[in-house]
């Protein structure tokens, strides 16, 4: 039995897959603090021109230029291996199906779009890079990409992420990349927040706010702000998971495919595998996709879907998305790299079009999935992703309940042996299941989003 199936190079695709071409309803735009949408110019100073017309394309399929390709060959295209091992430890008849996006040089999806984004900004001739990271994952990412490409990055690490994974810093600064903690006396946001919150873990939206006031502080115009996940052109980037595993899953003999999951913090893992069969449910197929996001950050399952700020200081646009509102401070968990305030505009609304069904898992089933799962199938996985094998093997022993026969892909979005930290305190019964009230979501929304205009779906 074959239980991994390769793709040669020239089986790589070609092309990224837009989703928002197909998406019922209307595609809301970003808003500026006027409550007006926003134009391409309006971005100039925080992206370059190339990025910003992907991020407003309504085109299906959009071409990635050889250039990219040429990057993206160091290490895709990406296995899809068989869990044998995990099924038959859950006695369960589903077939269950992890694309392995750890093998990559920074060990997750990330450098997906970090090449490609690297590449874009330096053909419009920027030579240095901001952004932010949770877990480090994403920084470490986009680190490696300007090392490639010659170019400088900085990167703001949300404290409590930066403390509970130092190796995450050693790992940029070995690409010279440049870690920072975040909140930080860097810039003004960050000093304002330490002067009202001295002792804050931190979160994603102060340290995007960081990024971004260094960006444009640049009086040369040499900088601009790179974002790991959320955005459209960065959902697009990742396609090429998606895309890679339905042709690797036609190599296995699979026809059709019953669930389809993937973590969610911003969303891109998740829409980099789901995307391409999100497609095939608007034209009929019967899939269930699931995103699947921490208990104590329940942005999909538990926040309304409405317009809000990507960052603490209001520096971004307005995005229709699912938010617990910007000015949220998640629970400090392992999983960092899922404990952003919103999700993906894209994802959002393919949510509010009926076309997925979002899960909320707590952290403790999470590490009990990645330690079977390292088990069996040998992998120790990262805490973002350990969420996504609680959820397949919920569905696993579900299909074992009713003695069906499924089809069970997920995204293997990241190694975990960076992370080892968590899963020694977990082990040691030093961790404990965080939950969000429903009275603590609304207080939350309520701060951020109050007044704020309603998408329309």
């Amino acid at each position: 039995m074959s239980t991994k199936i390769f793709l040669s190079e020239d089986e790589i695709p070609r092309q990224w897959y837009n989703l928002a071409a197909d998406l019922p309803g209307t595609i809301n735009p970003p808003l500026g603090q006027d409550g007006n949408p926003i134009s391409p110019d309006m971005l100039a100073a925080v992206f370059p021109m190339n990025l910003i017309e992907q991020e407003m394309s309504q085109e299906r399929w959009i071409d990635i230029p050889e250039g990219i390709l040429d990057l993206l060959y160091r290490w895709r295209p990406s296995p899809l291996h068989r869990a044998i091992h995990l099924e038959k430890a859950l006695g369960t008849p589903a077939k269950i199906f992890y694309k392995n996006e750890s093998v990559s040089p920074a060990g997750s999806h990330k450098p997906n779009t970090a090449v490609a984004q690297a590449w874009y900004n330096k053909e419009f001739g920027i030579k240095r890079l901001t952004t932010e990271t949770g877990a480090g994952q994403w920084g470490s990412a986009l680190s490696y990409s300007c090392a490639l490409l010659g170019m400088e990055c900085k990167v703001f690490m949300v404290r409590i992420s930066f403390d509970q994974k130092p190796f995450r810093k050693s790992l940029m600064q070995t690409w010279g990349g440049e870690c920072i903690a975040s909140p930080s006396n860097e810039t003004q946001v960050g000093r304002d927040i330490l002067a009202e919150m001295p002792d804050t873990p931190g979160s994603l939206g102060i340290a995007i706010s960081e990024a971004i006031e260094a960006a444009v502080a640049d009086e040369t115009g040499k900088t601009r702000y790179s974002l790991g996940s959320v955005l459209n052109h960065v959902m697009l980037h990742q396609t090429i998971i998606g895309l890679e595993a339905k042709k690797q899953l036609d190599k296995f003999g699979i026809k059709k495919v019953d669930t389809v999951i993937g973590c969610a913090g911003g969303g891109s893992n998740f829409a980099g595998l789901a995307f391409p069969f999100v497609l095939d449910k608007i034209n009929g197929a019967d899939i269930e996709i699931i995103p699947v996001e921490p208990a104590s950050c329940p942005t999909l399952t538990a926040t309304p879907f409405s317009y809000d700020y990507g960052d603490v200081a209001q520096m971004t646009p307005m995005l229709p998305m699912h938010s617990l509102g910007h000015k949220f401070i998640p629970a400090p968990i392992h999983a960092g790299g899922l404990r952003y305030h919103g999700m993906a505009p894209l994802v959002s609304h393919a949510v509010e079009a009926g076309l997925m069904s979002p899960m909320a898992i707590k952290q403790l089933e999470c590490y009990e999935a990645g330690l079977m799962f390292a088990r069996t199938e040998g992998l120790v996985v990262a805490p973002e992703t350990c969420h996504a094998v609680a959820c397949a093997i919920r569905s696993a022993k579900q299909a074992k309940e009713e003695g069906k026969e499924k089809t069970i892909i997920f995204n293997l979005s990241g190694h975990g042996l960076m992370d080892l930290a968590g899963y020694e305190k977990f082990m040691k019964g030093e961790l404990q299941d965080i939950v969000m009230s429903a009275q603590d979501v609304k207080e939350s929304v309520g701060i951020s989003t109050a007044g704020n205009p309603v998408p329309k779906i």
